[in-house]
């Protein structure tokens, strides 16, 4: 009897891509407006965790977020940036929920994200979070890899952008085996380039990254949303058919061949 031949069948990322850069900005300083410009002109999206709880200090005023901010993601940073490791769970879970309030009436949208505030952050308050409606919690440190997070609420990022940045980017960019996913993710402080005077290792990592064909661009809850998308996804066992029960488009590839799945439909992939 011959052998069955077995189909590979992939997930993408949107349009058949498999390679996606996030970036991750924390504070909302004034210089976010400089760091916005800047991804703008190159495509890049970004993810800035902003505290609402806090003006003055060189802050951007919230009744400015919704336009400043429109075409990234405005995320939870707490309502006023403590240690919340050291704080009882009540008042990490009033620090989010008010953050959340404030932010979404500022933006007009779920605030559904966050990066931990001095990168604190306990078990406790990672199980915390889903029942406030927390999606994603970005950590500290640098992972130097280019791996799909196993944890959305302890999510490391690639680098700081004042850690091998352009090395990190140039291997991004050569990346090419398309049977895996990669992701770069860049996390920082947009007042860092101002205090070190580097604004140019910036500018030219927009060069090097933006604009590319090959390169999903993406805010932080764009890639979960997306990925809960693909885990959706339904199957037959002869993988011949496939349903997507969600709103959103998701991308596959059959035996090299880059298919979307629209929301709601079934598609034959014969």
């Amino acid at each position: 009897m011959e052998a069955k031949k077995l189909r590979n069948i992939y997930i993408c990322f949107p349009e058949g891509k498999h390679k996606v850069l996030t970036m991750s900005y924390d504070d909302g300083r004034e210089e976010d407006r400089r760091l916005i410009a800047l991804f703008n002109r190159y495509g890049i999206k970004g993810t800035f965790h902003v505290n609402s709880g806090i003006t003055g200090d060189n802050r951007i005023p919230l009744s400015e977020y919704r336009t400043l901010y429109e075409g990234h993601e405005v995320s939870c940073h707490t309502y006023t940036h403590p240690t919340i490791a050291r704080c009882p769970l009540e008042q990490v879970a009033e620090q989010i929920i008010e953050d959340r309030r404030e932010l979404e009436r500022a933006v007009g949208y779920p605030v559904r994200g966050m990066s931990y505030p001095n990168g604190s952050y306990s078990k406790e308050i990672m199980d915390l979070l889903p029942a406030l409606g927390i999606r994603y919690s970005r950590i500290v440190g640098n992972s130097e890899h280019f791996a799909m997070p196993e944890n959305y609420l302890e999510w490391k990022a690639t680098c700081h952008h004042n850690h091998n940045l352009l090395r990190l980017g140039e291997e991004f960019i050569n990346l090419y085996k398309t049977q895996y996913l990669y992701m770069m993710y860049v996390w920082g402080h947009s007042y860092e380039f101002t205090q070190m005077n580097n604004w140019s290792v910036m500018e030219d990592f927009c060069k090097l990254v933006g604009q590319r064909e090959d390169i999903w661009y993406a805010t932080n809850i764009q890639i979960v949303d997306y990925m809960d998308a693909a885990d959706r996804l339904q199957f037959t066992i002869s993988g011949d058919l496939v349903y997507n029960p969600s709103f959103q488009s998701v991308w596959i590839s059959v035996d090299n061949q880059i298919i979307e799945i629209k929301g709601g439909q079934t598609v034959s992939l014969f």
